[in-house]
């Protein structure tokens, strides 16, 4: 990807986040949501290919991107960005799984392992739903991620995966979060129920058949 390509693409994800009012959700006007995003494209434009960010910003049903402008529960709640996922070809809002317990998502946070920016909003390169990890237990997808120097992503991370590129979220071809953690044998993921993303949880030992387990090489 060159860095006219990339500048491009990351105009287009500041523009998805603006139709979905991701400014409201963050009590901001969209002129200043704009402006805090903006010193990241010049990251995108620079860092794309040092990265490792393989993949095609036109394939995402490859499983692959180059990279993926994140909003973290900073500026938009999780309760509220994953309402603002859907489907490819779908209407309805993505959901929190009844399986959450009130204020169990503030508990799972970003992994010391991840590196995640302490930052409101950030850039995740060489992002990868996972696939091949289907049908493998989360603990051990884990593993082979950190032995290939990536990292799993957050959930922030996989919903915004799923915002700018709903058709990377399939059938048979969800993916887990294995960046976000609470201290217990929980792993949250996101599937597909009736039409629409669920942010849920599985657990660590447990593997499934339509779950992979979502990595990233970088952020910055």
């Amino acid at each position: 990807m060159t860095s006219t390509d990339a500048g491009t693409e990351f105009d287009r994800q500041v523009r998805t986040l603006l139709d979905k009012r991701y400014h409201e959700h963050a009590g901001l006007s969209a002129e200043a949501f704009t402006e805090l995003l903006s010193p990241l494209r010049a990251t995108v434009t620079k860092d794309t290919a040092a990265a490792g960010a393989g993949g095609s910003v036109d394939a995402p049903e490859e499983g692959r991107v180059p990279f993926v402008l994140v909003v973290t529960r900073e500026l938009v709640p999780i309760e509220d960005s994953i309402r603002l996922t859907t489907v490819a070809g779908r209407t309805k809002p993505g959901v929190i799984d009844r399986h959450y317990k009130e204020g169990d998502i503030g508990r799972f946070v970003s992994t010391e392992e991840t590196g995640a920016p302490d930052a409101p909003a950030y850039v995740l390169f060489g992002v990868e739903r996972g696939e091949e990890f289907c049908g493998a237990v989360p603990n051990d997808a884990m593993a082979a991620i950190a032995g290939r120097g990536r990292t799993p992503l957050t959930i922030e991370e996989g919903i915004a995966l799923v915002t700018q590129h709903p058709s990377a979220l399939a059938k048979n071809k969800c993916f887990s979060l294995g960046g976000s953690r609470c201290g217990d044998r929980r792993v949250p993921a996101i599937w597909i129920s009736q039409n629409a993303p669920k942010l849920g949880w599985c657990w660590a030992g447990n593997p499934h058949t339509w779950l992979g387990m979502a990595s990233a090489a970088a952020r910055a």
